[in-house]
């Protein structure tokens, strides 16, 4: 009875299934046969019935076109756990010029409505998707919704065979019972091979996505690093060059007095000589904040460790493996981490934190968990944005599950080689 049982739910769940993919493939047909039928219904007298036939048809299947993709994209995902790419061209920001207009990638609006409008056709009419998802919608209802269809007819064909006295009747409802509950469990399965065929991006289009995805990169790579030459100038500035200024003018005081008040001479120069030490506490602050030593020296794992050292928090520190990375791939790892347990302190409350490092066949994986009260989100304008930025240009990526009320749990994967 189980082994019947389970066929029976598989049954019923591939029947489900079935229906859907066949309203979704068959949907750009029975529109065509809409048109047909107003046709008709107008009369081939009419010089001018094919008007609205052509135009319901042009129209209709354009606008189904993308609807149709985005759900077919949708059930594959989560009937079969294959991902389909959209890769659809996204719009651009909208940016407001010192005249008072506004400008969108291709031209000037007077309001910002008017531009992301103007944009939003403008992209969507010159996207070569289009016309990937047209040949989809033309071609799915001959092979996905074909097949979807069949335990359909074979219940058509059962409805109106069984009970006729005839036996060729007869016989033909009972082959379509057969046909119904044979194919349910597998005709909507034909789907997720007709979608990767016809939805994926072509090459064209992926390569046009990777073009614009560095070019995002290549821009916040130059807006970060000059945020950081900013920094530094300000600390320079506002730190050990007002202690230096400071310090001339005091030894050229001393100098001043070495003769007529030795005793506010020395004065002088000891309080001098505090000043250079504290300048020089400052230069070694700043210089370990741009590149520490001790990630030059030992490495990202020891360079993590002595963070997790220094920070209020209990933290623990898990990894298994002695590797070498990039420089550069070393520094982002290192103040993401670092950036991870300061707003574990700061925002998130937290007394507890863990630090994992691994490597597997993908790259290098970090992940970082606090005990405190979650919420965490990635805004456009916050931290874990420029995180994720960052990371994004090593084509790293950056997940971040953080439910109210904790923990947050953070994972970093950068691929790449252990040297």
């Amino acid at each position: 009875m189980r082994p019947l049982g389970s066929w029976l739910a598989r049954a019923g769940v591939g029947w489900i299934r079935t229906c859907v993919v066949a309203a979704v493939c068959m949907s750009a047909p029975a529109l065509w046969a809409a048109a047909v039928a107003l046709g008709i219904r107008w009369g081939a007298g009419n010089p001018w019935s094919w008007v609205a036939p052509v135009v319901l048809v042009c129209g209709g299947t354009l606008a189904l076109s993308r609807p149709v993709c985005r759900m077919v994209r949708f059930l594959v995902a989560k009937w079969t756990a294959t991902v389909i790419p959209a890769g659809y061209r996204e719009a651009g920001p909208v940016t407001r010029m010192s005249t008072g207009y506004w400008w969108n990638g291709f031209g000037y609006e007077r309001t910002r409505r008017d531009a992301l409008l103007d944009q939003k056709w403008r992209v969507r009419w010159r996207d070569p998707a289009n016309w990937r998802d047209l040949r989809f919608t033309a071609v799915a209802p001959l092979t996905a919704g074909v097949v979807a269809s069949l335990p359909l007819a074979g219940v058509a064909a059962a409805v109106l065979g069984i009970g006729r006295p005839e036996p060729a009747v007869r016989i033909v409802g009972a082959l379509g019972v057969v046909v119904a509950f044979a194919g349910a469990p597998y005709a909507w399965r034909c789907l997720e091979p007709v979608a990767v065929r016809l939805l994926r991006p072509s090459r064209a289009m992926a390569l046009a996505d990777r073009v614009d995805e560095l070019t995002a990169q290549r821009a916040d790579a130059t807006v970060a690093q000059a945020a950081e030459i900013r920094r530094i100038e300000r600390d320079l500035h506002d730190g050990a060059q007002a202690r230096l200024v400071g310090l001339g003018l005091s030894l050229a005081t001393a100098e001043k007095l070495m003769e007529t008040d030795p005793a506010r001479a020395r004065t002088l120069m000891r309080e001098a000589r505090a000043g250079a030490t504290a300048s020089l506490t400052e230069l070694r602050e700043l210089v370990q904040g741009i590149n520490p030593p001790v990630l030059n020296d030992r490495g990202l794992i020891d360079a993590v460790r002595a963070v997790a050292l220094d920070s209020p928090l209990e933290t623990a520190v898990s990894a298994d493996l002695q590797l070498r990375l990039d420089p550069p791939v070393e520094s982002a790892l290192y103040f993401a981490v670092a950036e991870l347990l300061t707003n574990a302190v700061k925002h998130a409350r937290a007394t507890l934190a863990r630090i994992s490092i691994t490597q597997d066949d993908a790259g290098i994986v970090i992940e970082v968990e606090d005990d405190g009260r979650g919420g965490a989100g990635v805004r456009a304008d916050g931290g874990l944005a420029g995180l994720r930025r960052r990371l994004a240009a090593f084509d790293g990526t950056l997940e971040i599950t953080s439910p109210a009320g904790g923990p947050t749990r953070v994972r970093m994967m950068v691929p790449c080689e252990s040297s």
